[in-house]
């Protein structure tokens, strides 16, 4: 059994959300998703700037096996993407938690948090 950190939240599209200052998040994927789609080679990230909603698909990581849409976890506006991953992508399967984030947004309520799922709740849903 994969252990999920237990600071984060998750959705079951396998994307985390840590919450860092005021109502500014940090999105990336989770362990179990780098896994599932192989060595990542490039990434499409969501645009600085850009207003998303959530469940909507606002990026792509191409892989060695498909590619696969980036959905926002939540509603609000991007903020910042990760620049480490335009020249290194595969630092998301070396460090999915860490490193290896995509993107930080600007979200519209921070009680939308509460939707999403707490460690021991997205175990259940990958099976572990």
């Amino acid at each position: 059994m994969s252990d999920y950190p237990e600071d984060l939240k998750y959705t079951a599209e396998h994307e985390w959300v840590r919450s860092g200052n005021g109502s500014t998040v940090r999105v990336g994927i989770t362990e179990y998703a780098a896994a599932e789609l192989g060595d990542i080679v490039f990434v499409t990230p969501p645009t600085v700037g850009e207003e998303v909603a959530a469940g909507d698909a606002c990026g792509e990581l191409e892989s060695t096996k498909s590619v696969s849409d980036i959905f926002c976890p939540l509603s609000g506006v991007v903020s910042a993407v990760n620049p480490v991953l335009d020249s290194n992508p595969e630092t998301i399967n070396a460090e999915p938690y860490g490193d290896g984030w995509l993107f930080e947004l600007d979200i519209s309520s921070v009680t939308d948090l509460d939707d999403l799922l707490d460690a021991d709740a997205y175990a259940e849903v990958v099976g572990a």
